[in-house]
């Protein structure tokens, strides 16, 4: 199975670009630490796609300081979008109980 998290505002807390001083959830960091083992996580944020700045050296250091486990990380490449529909989709607060 292939498991995708926003970071912002899922793993850790939404600083609003001021991504230094983002925050762990780390319950929902324990969840996915347990899915790690037997599936692909994938770590999707959107860290400076509309500034252009280069983010990936600070998240990669953030979540190895959180403990987070991941396969694969992407920093700003997602699409920015307001919306997500999917049918795969799972909204985080139904997903983290």
């Amino acid at each position: 199975m292939i498991y995708c998290f926003d970071l912002d505002g899922t793993l850790c807390s939404n600083t609003y670009g001021d991504y230094e001083k983002a925050k762990p959830f780390n319950k929902r960091i324990e969840e996915v630490n347990t899915l790690y083992e037997n599936n692909h996580i994938i770590i999707d944020t959107a860290r400076g796609k509309t500034t252009g700045i280069d983010w990936y050296d600070i998240t990669t250091k953030q979540l190895e300081k959180w403990g987070v486990n991941y396969h694969e990380l992407f920093v700003g490449n997602k699409i920015n979008a307001d919306l997500f529909i999917d049918d795969k989709g799972i909204n985080d607060k139904i997903f983290f109980k």
